[in-house]
């Protein structure tokens, strides 16, 4: 029987994720399936736009309501694609406050909040992969190369890393105009 390959931990060895600072995350569905959005193409110098599914909804309200539930987070940028999110996080709590939670924290509390709300309008089994993508962003540079990145990433889904080709969308019902 041969051995499953090693997972490499997704974290940064001795980095304090509740260190201030931005942060860019990017949470995948479950089986990179498409429900959160569908992406309409612009004619001409129309810009490509999401369109949100219902659980796409869920998700954008959830992620909105999250800087109240994190007194020292900032969502700065975000876009939902139909089969994952990409956020700019901003952590930003003066010295010698407590408690001060981490970048795993306040997803953790996302996934869980935003799943159990979409549990309430359609049989999911389930709606994130097990962890997430993070990147720290280290400079001005960085941080306005991945704003641009996310501004632009519907217009170009189908050379998007997550694209997973023609596969039908889980949930297209009620998309917005």
């Amino acid at each position: 029987m041969s051995e499953l390959p090693r997972r490499k931990h997704p974290r940064l060895k001795r980095y304090d994720y509740s260190l201030n600072a931005r942060y860019f995350i990017t949470i995948c569905t479950f089986l990179k399936r498409k429900m959160l959005s569908k992406i309409k193409v612009g004619r001409g110098l129309a810009p490509a736009e999401t369109c949100l599914t219902n659980h796409g909804k869920i998700v954008e309200m959830t992620l909105s309501e999250m800087p109240s539930r994190f007194q020292y987070l900032e969502i700065e940028n975000y876009v939902v694609m139909p089969n994952h999110i990409h956020v700019i996080m901003t952590l930003n709590a003066p010295a010698g406050a407590s408690p001060r939670p981490t970048i795993m924290d306040i997803v953790c509390a996302f996934k869980s909040l935003s799943t159990r709300r979409c549990k309430q309008v359609s049989q999911i089994e389930k709606l994130w992969q097990v962890s997430f993508h993070d990147h720290i962003i280290r400079n001005e540079h960085d941080y306005r190369s991945i704003y641009e990145y996310i501004d632009n990433n519907p217009a170009h889904w189908a050379e998007d890393v997550y694209y997973c080709g023609d596969t039908p969308y889980f949930c297209e019902t009620n998309l917005q105009k």
